[in-house]
């Protein structure tokens, strides 16, 4: 509740802002899309105003669902990109279903609280197609869960310590294909972020275990 009013309070403030690629995402974006013939099927789980991502997606000649809970963020991606489908949902309650050839779930996860976290990974990788993949990025460090401001709103953050979230991830049956930090932890207010790249294993089944 709280992300989802403070997003709708800055969505022009954020649509300004969030333009354009940041640091090393065109590469993680190059390799998830890696060998996918247009026009393949991706999901975008927290999608906000569909750019940069989906927007770079939809000009690669793919098609975009996006979910999001903010309905400023979507009727913004809505009136951008008419031909993408937009659906408004809270991420930890919605229900994945159907086959995606790639899935991206980029600075979303961790404005959930953690204990959903295996459930929804689960989820989207049996939404995924043979050797289909995923682009996903978490807090950098072990910390509890913590809010911080935006354009002067607060936000949630929660998540699990890098080495607990690929151990989890492997567990669920992904081959890691790129895990590293966007932003290294430092002793201040940054409490860093993970950006990973990862694979359906087909040769593995998906566990309904919890850490």
């Amino acid at each position: 509740m709280m992300n989802r009013d403070s997003y709708n309070s800055i969505a022009r403030q954020w649509n300004s802002a969030r333009v354009a690629f940041v640091k090393d995402e065109r590469r993680y974006l190059d390799t998830l899309l890696s060998g996918l013939e247009p026009p393949a099927s991706i999901l975008d789980v927290g999608c906000g105003t569909g750019r940069p991502i989906a927007e770079f997606v939809l000009g690669r000649g793919h098609r975009i669902t996006g979910i999001d809970q903010a309905e400023e963020l979507l009727a913004i991606a809505r009136e951008r990109f008419p031909e993408g489908t937009w659906i408004h949902a809270p991420i930890e309650e919605y229900v994945f279903e159907g086959s995606y050839d790639a899935v991206v779930c980029w600075d979303t996860l961790f404005h959930i609280e953690r204990a959903h976290h295996r459930r929804i990974l689960t989820d989207l990788h049996g939404c995924l197609t043979t050797h289909g993949r995923l682009m996903l990025t978490a807090g950098g460090s072990a910390n509890p869960p913590f809010t911080d401001t935006m354009f002067g709103h607060e936000f949630f953050y929660d998540s699990y310590p890098p080495e607990l979230l690929g151990s989890m991830m492997r567990e669920i049956g992904y081959e890691l294909l790129i895990e590293e930090f966007m932003d290294v932890p430092t002793s201040g207010r940054d409490k860093g972020r993970i950006a990973i790249v990862a694979q359906r294993s087909p040769s593995e089944r998906s566990s309904s275990g919890r850490l």
